[in-house]
């Protein structure tokens, strides 16, 4: 069967019918794919790294000679799991560059009966596109408000009511504090992150406005990628005015329940922000099963931290919606009512 190379545009769009087949080595591939492709890779890790020194050393035939005498032996396994992951005898093939990796699978598949799709340029051409539309500019909310104000569930009611969401802490597998990684999956890589953005970023309209919490450039060890955030900077605020003992109940009933010691070593993390004898009297409160006093104590960090924050931002661009309430769908709405306000 013929292989056909196809443009970055072509081969995304194909990909929603098309699985794609990435033949990177894994270490590659765990550092950051395309959402939804399978590994089948050409080398392991350290047939790559044997491979790729043969080439500099010696130039391209010796290095397709080490390749065959490493991958030579396992190319029926290969094949065998080619034909399982294609759909009516259709699959996506991409490498790094689009170079000798690809091609070599793509052979491999063909042999198979399957049509393959190369993707010109490889992973690299699929990187420089995801930074591409991350650039774009978009009309964009941001939901702020003091920890425990409940963003996140008010952002998903949101969703649920038919407004435009992306949500940044789903995706980073953190809630975006020194507690943030409690409860959570192992967090992405910042490269696995934007590629996961990018992929909720296009199926949202251009035409709406999209909502997202009020984050920093860094989202536990997730960076979000430069220009995104930079547009997340100049576009209207709506922060959500709620009470510390109104904010109090919630973040009590969520944390309480996480072992003392990952509580504990979650308030160590941030001992110099939060002062020696502040850490010490919030880790003796949780010793001694006093969360609501922990919580206090840490709060006053985070207040003071997210309030210094909104003075470098342009009060312009600044609403303010006061609560006397909890109730997340009550809040929704208000946020919402805010939002009818701006002027785009």
């Amino acid at each position: 069967m013929p292989v056909q190379k196809i443009n970055i545009e072509l081969f995304l769009q194909l990909s929603e019918s098309i699985p794609i087949a990435d033949v990177r080595s894994p270490s590659e591939f765990i550092f950051g794919h395309i959402p939804g492709a399978i590994n089948i890779p050409l080398f392991d890790d350290k047939e790559r790294e044997a491979v790729g020194i043969k080439y500099k050393k010696e130039g391209r035939l010796p290095a397709i000679i080490e390749g065959l005498k490493h991958s030579g032996p396992a190319l029926m396994n290969k094949l065998e799991q080619g034909l399982k992951s294609a759909d009516y005898g259709k699959l996506l093939v991409h490498c790094w560059r689009g170079g000798m990796r690809s091609e070599a699978m793509a052979w491999l598949f063909s042999l198979g009966d399957l049509e393959v799709g190369v993707l010109e340029g490889g992973y690299k051409s699929y990187r420089r596109y995801v930074t591409e539309i991350l650039s774009e500019k978009r009309k964009m909310i941001i939901l702020g408000g003091m920890t425990g104000s409940s963003k996140t569930h008010i952002l998903r009611t949101l969703r649920s009511s038919g407004q435009q969401v992306l949500d940044l802490e789903q995706l980073a597998n953190h809630k975006g504090s020194a507690f943030g990684s409690l409860g959570q999956l192992l967090q992405p890589t910042t490269e696995q992150f934007s590629n996961s953005l990018y992929n909720e970023f296009v199926k949202l309209s251009s035409d709406l406005p999209l909502w997202v919490e009020d984050e920093s450039r860094n989202i536990g060890s997730v960076f979000m990628p430069d220009s995104f955030y930079q547009n997340m900077q100049g576009t209207p605020l709506i922060i959500l005015v709620m009470d510390l003992k109104m904010r109090l109940p919630r973040l009590l009933e969520e944390y309480s329940s996480y072992p003392r010691e990952a509580l504990k070593e979650s308030v160590s993390k941030i001992n110099k922000r939060l002062g020696g004898d502040k850490t010490k009297d919030a880790i003796l409160a949780i010793e001694r099963g006093d969360f609501a006093k922990a919580i206090e104590i840490v709060l006053y960090y985070y207040d003071k931290a997210y309030l210094f924050g909104l003075k470098k931002k342009d009060s312009k661009n600044i609403i303010y919606v006061n609560t006397d309430t909890d109730d997340i769908e009550s809040n929704a709405a208000k946020v919402l009512e805010a939002s009818r306000k701006i002027i785009w």
